[in-house]
């Protein structure tokens, strides 16, 4: 099943701009009235008469410099003071001050920009939009990036960006979405990450290697993406937490070896879950026939076996079950008649394209996984004499 990584709303819908004719004649209106009372023209604001205007011009060429090609000529027309007039940045009103202009917002998104990031980046602190994705950005985030102290989304996705967890991310009190993903940046993952109140988080595709914290589940996250990293140990009870907020949740690919721990079902808001690619062992806990919301499950390609509980496959909203390439060896019914279900390479009987039996018995006759409590492997319980 294809993953779905999607891009978060993160603000209301703009109004719908007027048509330019009418909004050149209500400029023309409203100039024609200032000039018969007498009130003069408000000078338009720069950074040669708006002190926030300045630094962000500073900033800006200080990127402009910092900027080795640019092959579409998105920043041609960064010149001079007004910078509110430069390609892909947005001004707003300051959030401290009504009447003056400051630099809200910077996209320059599918740029394809070859570039570092500069320190003077930081002088951009009422910035609340960073959207960088898809360009040529290598080298490190700045170190003054908590200078943002505004900043509501950073999108660096798909770049070239190296070295460790941006770790001043966790300085930014008010961001909401991190998405970091098509990356080569590697290490661990502070655990901290999961205590920021984000809305959504983009980790997947970059070299990362950490195990997932208890405190996994402290994230207020509405989507969370962990696919293809290098992930150690098991998926935390913790997740349970995650019941009233988590929307989508995609480990596809990342090494995790576990069962599937029970708290996984408590996920009623679920949308999405994909857990792909993996090493997970023992059965479909029961208490997945409680995700009502749920629209696409993919748990292909790992050691699944057992039975499909009934419960997951009468799910109302269920469109897609992928369970192929596992060893279950019951299914009900019903799980067929889902639009889109995929139980290939499986050990049921009387179903096409399964496993040759041969395949089957050697699997079934190998000792069942011991879970601990925490859904992780554990040494087995001893005997009881």
């Amino acid at each position: 099943m294809a993953m779905h990584f999607h891009r978060m709303k993160m603000k209301a819908s703009p109004s719908p701009s007027p048509a330019p004719v009418v909004l050149a004649a209500l400029l023309l209106l409203s100039s024609a009235l200032a000039t018969v009372s007498g009130q003069p023209q408000p000078q338009p604001q720069t950074a040669a008469n708006n002190p926030r205007l300045q630094r962000a011009y500073v900033a800006l060429q200080a990127l402009k410099r910092a900027i080795t090609d640019d092959p579409k000529n998105l920043t041609k027309n960064w010149c001079g003071p007004d910078v509110c007039s430069y390609y892909g940045v947005f001004c707003a009103a300051a959030p401290d001050d009504a009447h003056a202009l400051t630099v809200a917002g910077l996209d320059l998104n599918h740029g394809d920009l070859a570039a570092t990031f500069p320190e003077e980046l930081g002088l951009l602190s009422d910035l609340a939009l960073l959207h960088l994705n898809s360009n040529r950005f290598s080298g490190t985030l700045p170190e003054s990036l908590p200078k943002l102290h505004l900043l509501h989304e950073l999108d660096v996705s798909n770049n070239r960006l190296t070295g460790g967890f941006p770790a001043h991310i966790l300085c930014l009190p008010n961001v909401k979405y991190v998405d970091l993903r098509f990356n080569n940046l590697c290490g661990p993952v502070p655990p901290a990450i999961f205590d920021k109140q984000l809305d959504a988080l983009f980790l997947n595709d970059n070299h990362f290697e950490f195990e997932l914290p208890e405190n996994f589940g402290n994230s207020p996250a509405s989507v969370v993406v962990l696919a293809n990293l290098k992930l150690k140990g098991c998926i935390p009870t913790s997740v349970g937490k995650m019941a009233g907020t988590l929307n989508e949740l995609v480990v596809l690919n990342s090494g995790v070896r576990s069962c599937i721990p029970q708290e996984v079902g408590w996920l009623r808001e679920l949308t999405v879950l994909d857990l792909s690619f993996n090493e997970l062992q023992g059965m479909l806990p029961e208490s997945m026939a409680g995700m009502h919301k749920l629209e696409q499950l993919d748990v292909a390609h790992n050691e699944l076996w057992g039975h499909i509980p009934e419960g997951i496959c009468a799910l109302p909203s269920l469109r897609n079950f992928t369970y192929s390439y596992n060893y279950f060896c019951t299914e009900p019914g019903r799980c067929l008649d889902i639009r889109r279900v995929d139980d290939r390479q499986n050990c049921i009987a009387g179903r096409p394209d399964q496993r040759p039996g041969d395949q089957c018995l050697a699997f079934l006759h190998r000792p069942p996984p011991h879970c601990d409590e925490h859904g992780c492997f554990g040494h087995p319980p001893p005997p009881h004499y």
